[in-house]
């Protein structure tokens, strides 16, 4: 007995002493990493060369690059300072990270293969939202990005237009009962947090454009998916934190100390994906049970779409289950709140611009007649149901029943008429250049790489780099691509960049006819700009052409409105952070 405890203390003790050389090795190699990243690689960096400003040894430039609240004085303070090309700190002295508000040094870094979202961003976005496109790089996300390609051609948006114009009216009739009657108007307007309405709208958008889902968010937030999606979010807006971050170094933190955001997620993420299961295979059942070839399905939402394309012969085109699942995810998130957030931001920008909101209303007032007389002018109309479309901007007619999306000539009638409202086009440009839903983004540099530059970069050893040369970048290194600064650049849209000019959009000078939307950053441009554009512009015509007609906008008395920076932009009140995202506005009904 004694012999077989002893020879037990001995395996015990060798065992320890096993541990304790693990750990002395991965302390000894964590801190020859350490020593290496502070001490020995930073002289080497080729961006230490580059003007920009400078900090102390353990603090950074996120505020003044990331806070909407000091980034663009921050971005017009450095480039008078230091050029359209410098670098900046990002984890202390060390981290030498490039900026750049040249158009050349941008195009090469969003359209190389060589740059890269960096893993911990892929990694933050697929726990949300699984392996979507958003998360994805290289092969694998030119694969994805030509299988989900069919579901948001011109064609398949303009489908959809009934389904964006049907939600509109629904938020529209949630409305009225809640402000005043017009005769009150003028003394009782109804303070409405646009943000949080438009976003259950928007929500029931996504869900029959998308899958052919019905939330019923706008009239009751009960349904059992919407609640689990807008938990995770909510966890999402909050950001990574310590915790989070060091979890994507260290997996195993999540599962040793779960807290409640975790737990949140992890349930939400539960209840989407038992949901999407389900949804998935009564969609392939119903188009199966449907037609018996692939092409001769009826395109309808976007997961019908999806899975007519998974019928093809060839295994490239194919998603797996989750796979269309992750994809619907990612869709959902995008397709919802970032375009909820633009017609939010639009309605307060509305609202401070009094003399535009009218100038806009009346445009679209100014349709009724011409829409109403197309219409019934047509030799259709005997054949399908009415669209809806002449009622739909009359602040005065009874409300019609939702238009049947699956119409075609509805769907015809519903986005030639929004085509025929150019100031409404400016207008929605015009926000999306000045409110983009996301502030920045970032790119890694997966090698070494020279980035060609057409503006001169005054290097601190003095010397220039002058236009059509190159500067150097290492392997590793993080650029940093401010989309919400290249949007107020006055290199692009002159000196009142900042300022909502929507005749910008319907100037014939040289510069407006240049500044199309492919040199607004919202949508970013390249392999991975958002594939959803279109859907989002179309979504947005459709909203503020529906809620303007009927409803006033101005300002909440009293309230001051901020942005933050989490996943997207978001508003909120100042002095109120605890209360989250909100735009609260004063609605009145319009009174013609």
């Amino acid at each position: 007995m004694s012999a077989l405890l002893n020879a037990l203390l001995d395996v015990l003790v060798m065992a320890l002493k096993a541990i304790v050389v693990v750990a002395l090795l991965l302390l000894a190699r964590g801190a020859i990493w350490l020593f290496n990243m502070l001490v020995v690689m930073p002289p080497f960096d080729p961006l230490r060369k580059l003007p920009g400003p400078d900090t102390g040894a353990l603090q950074n430039h996120f505020r003044e690059v990331m806070d909407p609240a000091v980034s663009p004085e921050t971005h017009e303070e450095w480039v008078g300072r230091y050029g359209k090309t410098f670098r900046f700190h990002g984890f202390g002295k060390h981290d030498y990270r490039l900026m750049s508000f040249d158009q050349r040094v941008i195009s090469h870094v969003l359209n190389s293969p060589i740059y890269e979202k960096p893993w911990q961003t892929r990694l933050l976005l697929s726990r949300l939202l699984g392996r979507g496109i958003f998360a994805m790089e290289g092969e694998e996300h030119r694969i994805r990005r030509k299988l989900i390609g069919p579901a948001f051609t011109t064609q398949s948006i303009k489908a959809m237009t009934p389904v964006f114009f049907q939600k509109a009216e629904e938020l529209r009739d949630k409305w009225t009962p809640m402000i005043s009657t017009p005769s009150q108007a003028s003394s009782c307007p109804a303070s409405i947090d646009i943000s949080h309405w438009i976003s259950r709208a928007t929500f029931d958008v996504i869900g029959l454009a998308g899958f052919d889902y019905h939330f019923h968010s706008v009239h009751d937030e009960s349904e059992p998916v919407y609640l689990a999606y807008r938990r995770m979010f909510n966890v999402a807006d909050k950001g990574p934190g310590l915790k989070g971050l060091l979890s994507l170094f260290f997996p195993i933190i999540e599962t040793i100390f779960p807290d409640a955001d975790i737990r949140t997620r992890d349930e939400s993420l539960r209840v989407i994906h038992a949901a999407g299961k389900t949804l998935v295979a009564n969609k392939k059942a119903e188009i199966l049970a449907e037609k018996s070839s692939a092409q001769d399905i009826e395109d309808k939402d976007i997961l019908s779409l999806l899975i007519k394309q998974n019928l093809s012969e060839d295994p490239s085109k194919r998603l797996s289950d989750s796979d269309l699942l992750d994809q619907l995810s990612t869709f959902l998130f995008a397709g919802s709140d970032s375009t909820a957030l633009t017609i939010s931001y639009c309605l307060n920008i509305l609202a401070e611009n009094p003399e535009i909101q009218t100038r806009l209303r009346d445009e679209i007032l100014s349709l009724n007649i011409n829409s109403t007389a197309s219409v019934q002018s047509s030799p259709k109309e005997s054949e399908v149901p009415d669209s809806g479309f002449a009622e739909t901007f009359s602040p005065i007619a009874p409300v019609p029943p939702p238009p049947p999306p699956s119409t075609s000539y509805s769907a015809q009638a519903h986005s030639e008429a929004l085509d025929t409202l150019p100031y409404l086009d400016a207008v929605v440009r015009e926000t999306l250049r000045i409110c983009p839903t996301v502030h920045g983004t970032i790119r890694m540099a997966t090698q070494d790489d020279e980035i060609p530059i057409s503006h001169p970069v005054h290097m601190r050893d003095g010397r220039i780099v002058g236009k059509g040369e190159t500067i150097r970048i290492r392997k590793g290194s993080y650029i940093h691509v401010p989309i919400e600064g290249l949007n107020y650049s006055e290199e692009i849209w002159g000196k009142d960049a900042r300022t909502f000019n929507p005749d910008r959009w319907l100037s014939s000078s040289p510069r407006a006819l240049n500044a199309g939307l492919a040199n607004v950053m919202t949508f970013s441009f390249g392999p991975h700009s958002c594939p959803g554009w279109k859907f989002s512009v179309m979504e947005t015509k459709a909203f503020i052409a529906s809620l303007l007609p009927h409803f006033e906008f101005r300002p909440a008395e009293g309230v001051t409105i901020k942005k933050f920076n989490a996943i997207l932009t978001r508003p909120y009140v100042m002095d109120k952070w605890e209360e989250g995202t909100k735009l609260p506005l004063d609605v009145r009904p319009y009174v013609a």
